[in-house]
């Protein structure tokens, strides 16, 4: 694949600097590169001090690592995001009608637009949801829709994160970050402001409070201070003015969960969940799960506590549902969707499974239940061992591979250490579901550090860039 395949996020065809990069681009042209340097430096301290880490597991070296911040912003354009916006609505929206269907009288099923088999037999679904009225209906009160742009420069939806999505803390430290090192560049043009993140947040866990309770105790229940967003995990709690909580701070008693304080128990009424369905109840599902509260899902059955997001959301963002989301938005909402899929093979089936072995060179091949990067072949980049290793695992258990073709993923100008280069970006904003959907403008801005790289996890050599929609 060719570098002139990749869309530019700055720059046209000819070279010339796209409008909506214009004040940036006349910055970086009138400032001089000992002040571009300093302040990249003063980036790195400040992100020191600040402590904005995540943790690398199975690393000698030490598990806490800071994340790299880039400085050149990644820059839509209003009328993009306009679309965009109206896209990831319509999506989520479909989304949580979903998880309501398969929790009650899966029409959906029934009526064969989603395989029954791929949705009963998932290790994401739960049976113990079946029948559960969650408040308002809402599953997935945070949805992180991850999306990439391809040569053609149309945003593509590459994958659903319903259950714990991260990351929301380095979008708003990545702003605050520019706005104090670049005040000029916010004076020049009209930024659209992300601030507000965690009243919208706190505004969406409120709303999702069980009926009848009008003054909710809202708690942020984390695994503890060894898991990867612990930082995000107390950021959050904070910003919001909401206890930060681990599962040994919470009781059940009487189907109702309460919190141990130096003043005596205190009844919580919803709990924003950022530990995995396993381990979230050793009663229900794991017994041996020392991070979860012993009766939880008997309270969240009895109507006594919200979680959000819901157990069970696991089930619409596993990658062998996703290529059937377009379906659902014309099953539950009778539209067409505005933001398409990335073409997706499931290797469950014989036709797609063949095309897939026969073309691994040119094909990312993802585990349908993976995350982080972790356990997927990117065939242009891999070597021929790599991919005979990988076609062993695909054969030995097809159902659990889904295949995509290698998205010419859009690139950003990034610092590195010979200067600005392209690196490829992918985009995750935050969808907050409740009695509306709400979000701020653009999301985390994710680039693959390492030249040709297609990988933006951090966990993976990735870092962050600040996104700026401007009208």
């Amino acid at each position: 694949m060719k570098p002139d395949n990749f869309f530019n996020e700055m720059f046209e065809a000819d070279g010339s600097v796209r409008p909506h990069y214009g004040a940036f681009a006349d910055w970086l042209d009138n400032t001089p590169p000992e002040k571009i340097t300093q302040n990249r430096q003063a980036a790195d301290l400040l992100f020191h001090r600040v402590g904005i880490t995540f943790a690398v597991y199975g690393e000698a070296t030490g598990t806490e690592r800071l994340i790299p911040f880039d400085i050149v912003p990644h820059v839509i354009p209003a009328a993009q995001w306009d679309r965009v916006s109206a896209g990831l609505k319509q999506r989520v929206t479909a989304l949580n009608a979903f998880l309501h269907d398969v929790y009650h009288e899966q029409k959906i099923l029934k009526a064969g637009k989603v395989p029954a088999n791929m949705v009963i037999e998932n290790s994401q679904f739960r049976p113990e949801m079946i029948g559960i009225d969650v408040p308002g209906g809402i599953y997935a009160h945070v949805a992180g829709i991850d999306l990439v742009k391809d040569a053609d420069g149309e945003y593509y939806v590459l994958e659903d994160n319903l259950r714990t999505p991260s990351g929301v803390s380095y979008l708003l430290e990545n702003r605050k970050m520019m706005m104090r090192l670049f005040p000029e560049l916010f004076a020049a043009q009209r930024i659209r402001p992300v601030d507000h993140y965690p009243d919208l947040l706190l505004e969406t866990l409120r709303n999702a409070a069980p009926v009848g309770i009008d003054n909710p105790t809202i708690v942020l229940m984390t695994p503890g201070h060894f898991n990867s967003a612990y930082f995000e995990h107390a950021f959050l709690a904070q910003q919001m003015g909401i206890e930060l909580v681990e599962g040994i701070d919470l009781f059940v008693a009487d189907n109702t969960v309460f919190m141990r304080t130096t003043q005596g128990p205190k009844k919580v009424d919803v709990i924003y969940r950022r530990i995995d369905d396993d381990f979230i109840d050793p009663e229900a599902f794991r017994p041996d799960s020392m991070l979860g509260v012993p009766g939880l899902m008997r309270a969240y059955k009895a109507g006594r506590v919200t979680l959000a997001n819901a157990v069970g959301t696991g089930v619409a963002d596993d990658k062998s549902l996703y290529p059937y989301v377009p379906a659902m938005i014309r099953f539950y909402l009778d539209e067409e969707p505005i933001l398409k899929n990335v073409h997706t093979y499931m290797c469950a089936n014989k036709v797609d499974l063949d095309y897939v072995l026969a073309h691994m060179e040119e094909l990312v091949i993802k585990e349908a239940q993976g995350s982080g990067g972790y356990g997927m072949l990117v065939g242009p980049h891999s070597t021929k061992d790599e991919r005979a290793r990988y076609k062993q695992r695909v054969l030995d258990a097809p159902e659990r591979f889904i295949a995509q073709p290698t998205l010419a993923l859009s690139v950003c100008p990034t610092f590195t250490n010979k200067g600005l280069a392209p690196r490829h970006i992918d985009l995750r904003p935050y969808v907050l579901s409740g009695r509306g959907v709400n979000f701020v403008p653009g999301g985390l801005t994710r680039v693959a550090l390492r030249e040709g790289s297609l990988v933006v996890n951090s966990s993976q050599g990735g870092g962050v860039k600040d996104t700026w929609i401007v009208d």
